[in-house]
């Protein structure tokens, strides 16, 4: 029997899911715990058998390739478990991070019907679970079901409100203000109270911080050896610690003279 009133997603126990899907974008204005409803809450059983019927799941490991830049679309992929990482590619070969998706957010767009081709790349962060919907059949489930249709365009609002932010950052801001900025919203996303700092409890490797500010490998490396000397960040590995958060709100705010 369909059940009376919206089911929350997933149905499955013991899936992590926060109230809100959300993302690690470079963005001053989102607040942390913002962003749309995953995508399939709110839904009936009837409607969200009619999704898993139509749905494909996928596993894919950390480093797995979803989708390529330049290659045609084909709907889209809800992230069930897992991170996602969408970036573009220039010619040079050069990348930049647009993004890190989470659980109850699906990547795919902008085209989610499955038309034209792919305007970037999407690889898994970690080790993820997508559920995909080609574009046919979702154009067929969002005439059958508002609530998925509202989620939809909500999720694609949201998205070109985080990219909209991001195209502003890397705009006005120095890359020196940019890593900042982003070393500031790590510890906000993932920070864990350690001695008198902050550790950021999430590994990303120097290359996955240039490609979220739009620098090098190299200049991260540079940057937070020189921020290390300074004892404004302490690193060891793949973790990060932020000794001095106000200095680093200084630089974020262009005070940095260096």
């Amino acid at each position: 029997m369909e059940s009376s009133t919206g089911m929350t997603w997933p149905p499955a126990p013991g899936w992590p899911l926060p109230a809100q899907a959300s993302a690690l974008r470079l963005a001053e204005t989102e607040p942390q715990a913002g962003g749309p409803r995953p995508l399939l809450q709110g839904l009936t059983e009837r409607e969200l058998a009619l999704v898993m019927e139509r749905g494909r799941r996928r596993v894919l490991y950390r480093g797995a390739t979803l989708f390529t830049q330049g290659t045609p679309h084909d709907g889209i992929w809800l992230i069930e478990t897992g991170r996602m990482r969408v970036f573009y590619s220039a010619p040079s070969g050069r990348e930049i991070t647009l993004a890190y998706w989470n659980a109850g957010n699906f990547v795919g767009g902008p085209e989610v019907f499955g038309e034209g081709l792919h305007s970037w790349s999407g690889m898994a962060a970690a080790n993820s679970t997508v559920l995909h919907l080609p574009g046919r059949a979702l154009r067929q489930l969002v005439v059958q079901i508002p609530t998925l249709a509202l989620g939809v365009i909500e999720g694609l609002s949201f998205k070109g409100r985080c990219y909209s932010t991001l195209a502003q950052m890397l705009g006005t801001r120095s890359i020196t203000e940019r890593l900042a900025h982003l070393l500031l919203h790590l510890a906000d996303l993932y920070g864990v109270p350690e001695g008198d700092g902050v550790l950021v409890a999430a590994t990303f490797t120097h290359a996955d911080l240039a490609h979220m500010v739009g620098a090098t490998r190299q200049w991260v490396t540079i940057s937070l050896k020189r921020l290390a000397e300074q004892g404004v960040v302490a690193t060891r590995r793949s973790q990060i610690v932020i000794c001095r958060a106000d200095v680093l709100a200084q630089m974020r705010g262009g005070d940095e003279t260096a």
